[in-house]
Order: C-alpha cells, then structure tokens, then sequence
C-alpha cells in the first residue's frame, strides 16, 4: 500500500459536554512489532488469509461499536478522507489498502465525536491488548482480529512509514483522532489500534 498521511479530524465539540473528553492510552500499549504476550494469542496455527471482499460492518464487543462500514479514498491533498461528520455511527475502509483479511495492512478510520456528542471510535483509546475487532464482509464471512498495540501519534510527522506499513499477513489499523484538543485547532493526534488476524468464520 502507497503510504499516505491520514487526514487529521480537526471537530470542534461546540454543544457537547462531555466529560473531559475520550478515553487515551496513558502511553504506548503493547507491542507494534507484534510480538504476542503468554495468554493473549488463540492457540493453533494462523487462519489463511482471505481473498478480496468489501468490509460491511465493523464489531468491537469491548468498547460497545456496532457500525456499518463505508468507503472512503483520498481527498484533493493526498490524504485520506474521513466519513460524513454528520453520521456518527459510521466507520469507513481506505479504498486505497486491502480488503480486511487479504494479506496486507488494511485501514479504517472513523470520527471520534462530533458536535453531537461520541462517534463511532470514542472509545478507542481505551482498547486494551487482546480485545477482538471482528470485520463482516460482503462474502459473508467474518475477519477477528486480536489487537496487539495501541498508541497515540502526533499529527505533525505522523509516522505514516511504521502505522502503514505493508504487512506480509493480513493486519488492521484502526484509526480515530485523539491527543490535547482545543476548540481552535481540534485534536493534536491520532489513536492507532494495531491488530492482526487470528480467526475466521
């Protein structure tokens, strides 16, 4: 997958009191590299990887996200789009990187909040290590991935090499702003889940 930047979600929360703001990872959680933790990996063999089929909905049982999954490609200034602001039950795949399963790193993106209040990844910060992401697809079946790290990165000199990086076996970044926020700029950061795929059905 060519690298790109993702597009930073500057949302101004005008007309949400929220508590302080979405939940982010004290530091670094678990390991990028994905080396796995005693207990945190299924035993048994990887699943094979998965051919080409559009993600349709998007599951994180530990964080309570249920959402349809759209498409989105890069904008007019060579980053990646986000989904409308105005739906905020919504998460979309960067048409520009794999089909969840196939081999490869393949990106979904969503808004953390809106003026509304929490959108589909507000939780995200507070993915810990071993949770499940499941990915329904147009074929029918159903990607699980387990995540193995999840950090927040700054959006100036996003670290697009290491967050982008081309996998050998089938990967999912997850991605949704984070960081310090201040109503003139937005958020400062993003939150990165990286995961990989450990079953199928």
């Amino acid at each position: 997958m060519a690298v790109v930047l993702l597009l930073g979600l500057s949302l101004l929360r005008q007309g949400f009191g929220g508590d302080g703001g979405p939940p982010q990872p004290a530091s670094a959680v678990g390991d990028r590299s994905g080396a796995s933790g005693a207990g945190t990996w299924p035993q048994g063999p990887a699943p094979e990887p998965l051919s080409r089929s559009l993600p349709q909905r998007i599951t994180i049982p530990s964080i309570d996200v249920r959402a349809p999954v759209g498409e989105v490609a890069l904008g007019a200034d060579g980053w990646i789009d986000a989904p409308p602001l105005s739906d905020n039950n919504l998460a979309a795949w960067y048409e520009g990187s794999v089909t969840p399963g196939e081999p490869g790193t393949s990106v979904v993106v969503g808004h953390v909040d809106n003026t509304a209040g929490p959108a589909v990844f507000y939780g995200l910060g507070a993915l810990g290590k071993g949770r499940r992401i499941e990915i329904r697809r147009a074929d029918g079946s159903t990607a699980v991935f387990t995540v193995y790290a999840v950090e927040v990165v700054s959006k100036a000199g996003f670290p697009a090499d290491r967050v982008y990086a081309n996998a050998a076996d089938p990967e999912l970044r997850v991605l949704t702003c984070g960081g310090g926020y201040s109503r003139k700029t937005g958020y400062d950061g993003n939150v990165v889940a990286y995961a990989r795929l450990t079953s199928v059905r």
